[in-house]
């Protein structure tokens, strides 16, 4: 991490990196497994595919591959009952509530490029007080990640370099589009990855292990000389 650029804009992957959303899409998940009078799944084998989509959940639902003909039906019944409750249970992961206040109160930009449509992502942000400077959804642009689009859309309305940004996610289409963008790209392995995935072979520049340490890294940029975070020499 020794050669990380001066991060002078933090970009957050929301599901699984910035928010800990798994809580309101299991019960969204096992609700359609009620409604086909199917028991309910564990929440563990859950959150391993929450970063995956709604079809991902369906299809571990109720084992419909989304070429099946009952397939879209049941993602229209899963997602209407996440949209019912798409922040009950839901936190924004330890330490960065806090880390984000420190870097707004710094000046520093910050902001969300996610796969969720803002459908669901508007609600939850607005819900948890959360105030991106960016919002970037998947529903924004015609493309997503891993298409570096729209972390390059973000880092225009922050008006910051993309160079100059780090973005921050749980999945390796995150770290694609982060190295395609030209960003710090960063991993966190807190967030819903399945068993099987090996994070170490993802093209990420580096990797925290849990949200308190990525927060506390980041607010140690905060405690540096200003003359070192924005690039300025002392006079």
């Amino acid at each position: 991490m020794s050669s990380a650029p001066t991060p002078q804009a933090v970009l957050f992957d929301l599901d699984g990196t910035l928010v800990d959303t798994a809580p309101d899409l299991a019960e969204a998940t096992n609700r359609l497994r009620d409604h086909h009078d199917l028991p309910r799944l564990p929440y563990e084998t859950i959150r391993q595919q929450v970063s995956n989509g709604g079809s991902a959940l369906v299809t571990l639902a109720l084992g419909l591959e989304p070429t099946h003909s009952a397939h879209a039906a049941a993602r229209d019944f899963l997602l209407e009952r996440y949209a019912e409750a798409v922040a009950i249970h839901s936190q924004v992961f330890p330490g960065l509530q806090p880390l984000l206040a420190r870097w707004e109160a710094a000046g520093r930009a910050w902001g969300i490029v996610t796969n969720k449509p803002r459908r669901y992502a508007v609600p939850l942000v607005e819900t948890l007080g959360l105030k991106p400077g960016s919002l970037l959804c998947a529903d924004d642009l015609p493309v997503k990640k891993p298409d570096p689009a729209p972390l390059l859309l973000a880092a225009r309305q922050l008006q910051v370099a993309p160079t100059a940004c780090w973005y921050v996610g749980d999945h390796r289409r995150d770290m694609q589009a982060a190295r395609a963008a030209e960003m710090y790209a960063v991993a966190v392995r807190y967030g819903y990855i399945p068993t099987e995935e090996t994070t170490d072979n993802w093209p990420a520049d580096c990797w925290f292990e849990t949200s308190t340490a990525l927060s506390d890294h980041l607010a140690g940029w905060l405690d540096r000389p200003t003359h070192e975070i924005d690039g300025r020499k002392p006079t």
